[in-house]
């Protein structure tokens, strides 16, 4: 906003200081949460003959309180979504049940998601000052991992629900889907 966007380096405060050490002290009360708040929403496709699915669409809108850094929040916001698509539907540690060895081990046996498996995100924020802090913001750190796999799961559930599927397991691996779509067939439930 004009007039409120000034700004001055730490550099240069230094150097007014003349040769004097920085310090700054701070006092403030915090009164209880800052809990965030928001909402995700994914669109995938699936292929029933292979049990892919690719997540096409994935728009957030979180409440961060005051943004401080909007492209680092929204950085943050898209990382977590990209880790949390990963837990829904890639990643998947498994352990050989007689010795209990990690069979996935390298990323040649742990899919993790790679940029040409992401969609384009849809980040929007929305600024409503918390009334708990000083500074008036709210954590996002997590927001993308936390909605993420539920918003991507309910994608899929919603996907197969035409064919009488009701619940999947994560990851929802193309085997999983697979499996899922051939059960529903088995059933008689019309494609």
């Amino acid at each position: 906003m004009v007039g409120t966007d000034r700004r001055i380096s730490l550099f240069e405060i230094a150097k007014k200081e003349d040769g004097a050490k920085l310090s700054v002290d701070s006092e403030g009360e915090v009164d209880g949460p800052s809990w965030p708040n928001g909402t995700h929403i994914c669109e995938v496709e699936i292929d029933p003959e292979t049990g892919v699915s690719k997540v096409v669409r994935y728009t957030t809108v979180d409440d961060v309180g005051i943004a401080v850094n909007p492209m680092l929040v929204t950085g943050q916001v898209h990382g977590g979504v990209a880790q949390g698509i990963g837990q829904a539907l890639y990643e998947h540690a498994v352990y050989d049940r007689d010795t209990a060895q990690l069979i996935t081990g390298s990323f040649m046996d742990y899919t993790m998601p790679r940029a040409d498996m992401l969609p384009h995100f849809e980040i929007a924020l929305e600024e409503v000052p918390c009334l708990t802090n000083p500074i008036g913001v709210k954590g996002i750190g997590e927001s993308g991992t936390i909605g993420a796999p539920p918003a991507v799961i309910n994608a899929v559930i919603d996907a197969l629900r035409p064919l009488g599927v009701d619940q999947i397991d994560m990851p929802a691996t193309p085997l999983r889907v697979w499996e899922a779509i051939e059960r529903a067939k088995g059933k008689g439930v019309a494609a």
